[in-house]
C-alpha cells in the first residue's frame, strides 16, 4: 500500500469539499464555509464590502482548485520519489497555517467574531493532524 497516496488521496477529497462549499455554498458553516465568520453576514450590509469578499471567497477556491489539479497529477503520474517530497512539501506549506492564518483566527474566535466558539483550536487541531498524516506516510514509505 502506498500511504503517500491514501495521504493526498484523503486531502483531494477533502479539499474538493472545501472548494464545493466556498463556490456554491459560501453561508454554510461547514468546511471552509464563510458562514462561521460573524463578518461574513455584515459584509452583505455594504455591497462594496460584499463584492470583495466574495471575489476573496471565489479567489481561494480558484486556488484551491489549481492545487488539488496539481496533486490529483501527482497521485496518478509521480513516481515515489516525486511522492516523498510532494508529501514533505504538503507537511512544510499546510504549517505555514500557523505563521499567520492562526493567529488571526484565534484573535477572531476569542473576540466572538466566530460562531461556534473555540472553532480556532478545532481547525488548529485538524490542521495538526494533516501535518502528521503527511508526516507518518512519509515515514511508513521508509520503514513500511
Amino acid at each position: 500500500m502506498n500511504w503517500i497516496k491514501t495521504v493526498i488521496a484523503i486531502f483531494l477529497c477533502l479539499e474538493t469539499g472545501n472548494i464545493l462549499i466556498l463556490y456554491f455554498l459560501p453561508d454554510s458553516k461547514l468546511a471552509n464555509g464563510m458562514g462561521a465568520f460573524r463578518a461574513w453576514e455584515k459584509s452583505k450590509e455594504d455591497p462594496e464590502i460584499h463584492d470583495l469578499t466574495s471575489y476573496l471567497v471565489n479567489w481561494v477556491a480558484g486556488t484551491k482548485l489549481i492545487f488539488i489539479g496539481l496533486l490529483a497529477l501527482l497521485l496518478f503520474t509521480a513516481d515515489q520519489q516525486a511522492l516523498l517530497l510532494a508529501a514533505g512539501i504538503m507537511a512544510v506549506t499546510i504549517s505555514s497555517f500557523y505563521w499567520r492564518l492562526f493567529p488571526q483566527i484565534r484573535k477572531m474566535d476569542r473576540e466572538g467574531q466566530i460562531e461556534p466558539a473555540n472553532y480556532s483550536k478545532t481547525l488548529g487541531w485538524m490542521i495538526l493532524g494533516f501535518i502528521a498524516l503527511f508526516l507518518v506516510a512519509i515515514l511508513l514509505a521508509f520503514f513500511a
